[in-house]
Parts: C-alpha cells; sequence; structure tokens
C-alpha cells in the first residue's frame, strides 16, 4: 500500500533515530521504503509504535478536530512548525505531557514553566528528552544528542554518492546557555539503496535534517517557521536553565 502524505512525512523523520536504534519499533527498512514514498505494508502500525512523538500527534488533531494523528497538517505541525501548535492550550500539553511522560527524570521539574510551550518535537527534545538535564555534567555529549535530535535546516553544499554536504547553524552551549552558531558544514546521508527521502538533491537545496539524514526539501517559508519555534524554544530551555544555576548556587 502506499502511504499517504502524512505517514510518508512522519517517516522521513522517524527512520533516522529508528534506524539507529534510538525509538520505535525494529524494521527501519519499512520507514525507508514508505518515507521514499513507495509500497511499505505495516507502515502505519509501526509509526504508531513511536511512543514519543505519538502524544503530541493526537493532541494535534484533536485540537485541529481531526480524527486522524498522521494528518498532513497535523505531522508538519509536529516537525517543522505551524499555526496549529499555537491552538494547543497549557493545561493540554501539560495533561499529556504529565500523563505520557512524566515519571522520566527531571520531566516535572522542566514542566514547572510552560508559558510559551507548544508540542512539536523540540518540545519533546529540550523539555521531555533527558539529555538536557544532563548539560555541564558530560562532557560534549548532551549538546550534540541534543543537536542530531532536533530538527536543523541548511542548504546542500555537494553531493557526491550517498552523502551530501549540507551547511547549517549547530546548536552550541558555553557552559551556561545554548545557543545556534555560524554555520557548519555537516555530512549527512541522503539515500539508501537507492532510495532517497528527497529525489534528484542538488547543490543549493533547503532541506531539514534529522540525525544526520537529509529528511526533505523545503521553502524559504517552511525554513523561517522551523528556525523561529527553534529560537523559542532556546529561550525556554535557557530560562529553565538559569533557574537551574539559581537554585544550584542558593543550595
Amino acid at each position: 500500500m502506499t502511504p499517504s502524505s502524512g505517514e510518508a512525512r512522519f517517516a522521513r523523520y522517524a527512520y533516522p533515530p529508528n534506524d539507529l536504534g534510538h525509538c520505535g519499533p525494529p524494521g527501519a527498512e519499512v520507514l525507508l521504503a514508505g518515507g521514499a514514498g513507495t509500497g511499505a505494508p505495516g507502515l502505519r502500525g509501526r509509526l504508531e509504535r513511536f511512543e514519543g512523538a505519538w502524544p503530541y500527534l493526537r493532541l494535534l488533531a484533536r485540537t485541529a478536530g481531526v480524527a486522524d494523528p498522521l494528518d498532513p497538517g497535523v505531522v508538519a505541525a509536529y516537525w517543522l512548525g505551524g499555526e496549529l501548535l499555537d491552538a494547543v492550550g497549557e493545561e493540554e500539553l501539560r495533561t499529556t505531557v504529565q500523563r505520557s511522560f512524566g515519571g522520566q527524570p527531571g520531566v516535572r521539574e522542566r514542566l514547572a514553566r510552560l508559558a510559551g510551550a507548544v508540542p512539536d518535537h523540540g518540545f519533546h527534545v529540550f523539555v521531555v528528552y533527558p539529555w538536557v538535564g544532563l548539560l555541564g555534567s558530560a562532557g560534549d555529549v548532551p549538546r550534540s544528542v541534543l543537536d542530531a535530535c532536533r530538527v536543523r535546516w541548511g542548504t546542500v553544499d555537494s553531493v557526491d554518492g550517498d552523502v551530501a554536504v549540507v551547511r547549517s547553524p549547530p546548536l552550541t552551549w558555553d557552559g551556561e546557555v545554548l545557543g545556534l552558531g555560524g554555520e557548519e558544514r555537516v555530512r549527512c546521508r541522503w539515500q539508501q539503496d537507492g532510495r532517497s527521502f528527497v529525489p534528484r538533491l542538488r547543490p543549493g537545496d533547503l532541506v531539514s535534517v534529522h540525525w544526520n539524514w537529509v529528511c526533505e526539501r523545503l521553502d524559504p517559508l517552511q525554513v523561517a517557521q522551523l528556525a523561529l519555534r527553534t529560537h523559542g524554544r532556546l529561550r525556554l530551555t535557557n530560562d529553565w536553565l538559569g533557574r537551574r544555576r539559581v537554585g544550584a548556587a542558593a543550595g
């Protein structure tokens, strides 16, 4: 069965961490096929087992008044941003996160201030994902994991075989504050076994990157939306990190 556009887009972003064994059920090759838009039996059932994303997709679908959490608009909002995110109330988001992830270390503390937070992938990375709580205590590993897990945007610099070099601003950490640095060149996979999420990738293309995989071609408005949401998430995360420093100093 050919995947719907929402299923295919979700598969593109879910495939890289799934292939690395970070999330979702075994069988990453199904996501690779589905993300490439080819027949992928059982794709939807696998996507529903991504426990980190599914509660947010259900929340966004309910807010949008659609029955399908893999509705194209819902999936786009979760990964790339959009007005649908702003329609979700703070208490609805808090309830969803507490119910689904409240038992994970540090989550309840980071939920203490949610003003301005929205239920996108960046929220999960910087609020629920445990690595943000390890910044400053494990060398550069927490920063590098957060950088790989967030959805990045960039411009293709060159393409050589299965590898593309993408110019993209990295996540930075100076010991106190998270930010975005000047563009760096990152080696990314863009196809495997002849399958690609972005056919005919060319230098100059604007793209999204997740776990060093090129996921899709973006237009300038999508890049602007993703950048806006990323900067907003970093502001809220830095606010929590600042309060953590004050609390540690007081203790």
